[in-house]
């Protein structure tokens, strides 16, 4: 047994935001649900070792609010540098998702 020593990793996402992740995950590409729960594990075990768990909440949050349709929505995507954020953030997370064999159909 290894003794937890210092902070939590700034990578060490809280476990309410793997399940949501996984959650959407499985939404988002049906299978056997098994295999896709430990696909859509793997991936966000790989995204968060690229993004930190602040940045993470920030871009995804960004990513999502992004795709509401109107005024509301507007207000993120008419802002050039949030959706340079954007972009890169959902590449890095289908790069995430593709490493852990998900497919995009």
């Amino acid at each position: 047994m290894h003794a937890q020593t210092g902070a939590a990793s700034p990578n060490d996402y809280p476990t309410i935001d793997r399940v949501l992740f996984v959650q959407a995950c499985l939404r988002e590409h049906p299978g056997a649900p098994f295999e896709m729960i430990n696909k859509c594990s793997c991936a966000v075990d790989a995204l968060a070792r690229e993004i930190r768990h602040e940045d993470y909440i920030n871009l995804s949050t960004a990513s999502n609010a992004s795709t509401i349709g109107g005024e509301r929505g507007s207000y993120l995507r008419d802002v050039e540098s949030v959706q340079v954020e954007v972009r890169k953030y959902r590449a890095t997370v289908r790069k995430a998702k593709e490493g852990c064999f998900i497919r995009f159909d």
